[in-house]
């Protein structure tokens, strides 16, 4: 078993655990879909994160116009809401959420992951996000502001994770094997395995 196929244990095992606790079972096959959802490099998000860490011109017209940035390597985002992309750095995290329903940027990052579209995932990053993150195995240090923010209809998130210590001098492909989509949500680190 490689290191991201033990995160997205550990991702699947809070899920379960998490919706456990509001009295959500889930059949097998939806536990399946979860562990699918949370593999590594997730649609063209992961290019578009790599290509961000490698390139600084490319990382500003990101940050500025993501839905510009998108197109700029090949996705298509005609007719589709505005992307906005959050950047986290050492002093911020930001956690993506839909509190409405499941509003999701799935041209650039795929279909959303099962628990996005959960009542119990929307409510508790929320309500609790630093705790809900904990129990997932992201925790935030105190002294890290976390900001919650609400994709909509009209306006779709993505966060730009921390480029991982150790990884200078990867090129993108290399670089765009770590991100996960739980990373371009906020519910993850990007980490390199060990």
């Amino acid at each position: 078993m490689n290191v991201l196929e033990a995160d997205s244990g550990k991702l699947l095992a809070a899920v379960t655990a998490l919706l456990a606790q509001k009295g959500i079972v889930q059949p097998p096959e939806i536990a399946e879909r979860i562990a699918v959802t949370d593999a590594a490099n997730p649609g063209q998000g992961a290019r578009m994160v790599a290509k961000a860490w490698v390139d600084p011109a490319y990382r500003a017209l990101m940050l500025e116009d993501g839905s510009k940035a998108a197109e700029e390597i090949g996705i298509p985002m005609r007719g589709m809401p505005p992307l906005g992309v959050l950047e986290n750095t050492p002093s911020l995290h930001h956690l993506v959420v839909c509190t409405l329903c499941s509003c999701y940027p799935r041209a650039v990052l795929g279909y959303p992951p099962f628990w996005f579209k959960s009542a119990a995932y929307r409510a508790r990053a929320v309500r609790d996000p630093r705790g809900m993150l904990a129990d997932w195995g992201t925790p935030i240090p105190e002294n890290v502001q976390l900001r919650v923010v609400d994709s909509t209809a009209d306006y779709r998130w993505m966060v730009l994770p921390l480029r991982p210590a150790g990884t200078e001098g990867w090129d993108e492909a290399r670089l765009a094997e770590l991100v996960r989509d739980g990373d371009m949500i906020g519910v993850t680190v990007c980490k390199v395995p060990s």
